[in-house]
C-alpha cells in the first residue's frame, strides 16, 4: 500500500492504528461494562476508564516529545517509559 500521499511512514500508520484500536477496545469494554468504574485517585477527582486512557495518551505524547527534544537515545526507551506511566495512571489516578 502506498502511503506517500500524506508523507506517512509505516511506523506512523501503525501508531495511529494503535490509538484507534485502543479507542475501539475501550468502546467495546464500555458497551459490555457501562460506567467505567468511576473512582477517586491520588489527584482527588473522579475519573473513569476513558479519562484515564486520555491522561495516559496525553502523558505519553509529552514524554515522547520531551524525549525527542532532550535526548539522543532511541524512542523505544520513551515507549517503555510511556507504558510504565500508563500503568501508573490506570492504577493510581
Amino acid at each position: 500500500m502506498d502511503l506517500s500521499w500524506m508523507a506517512w511512514t509505516w511506523p506512523t500508520a501503525i501508531f495511529f492504528l494503535s490509538i484507534l484500536a485502543l479507542l475501539v477496545a475501550m468502546a467495546v469494554w464500555e458497551y459490555f461494562s457501562p460506567g467505567g468504574g468511576p473512582r477517586i485517585g491520588i489527584f482527588g477527582f473522579e475519573t473513569t476508564r476513558g479519562d484515564r486512557l486520555f491522561i495516559a495518551l496525553l502523558g505519553a505524547a509529552f514524554i515522547s516529545l520531551g524525549w525527542l527534544g532532550l535526548t539522543e537515545l532511541s524512542l523505544w526507551w520513551a515507549l517503555a517509559l510511556s507504558l510504565v506511566y500508563a500503568v501508573g495512571v490506570f492504577r493510581l489516578v
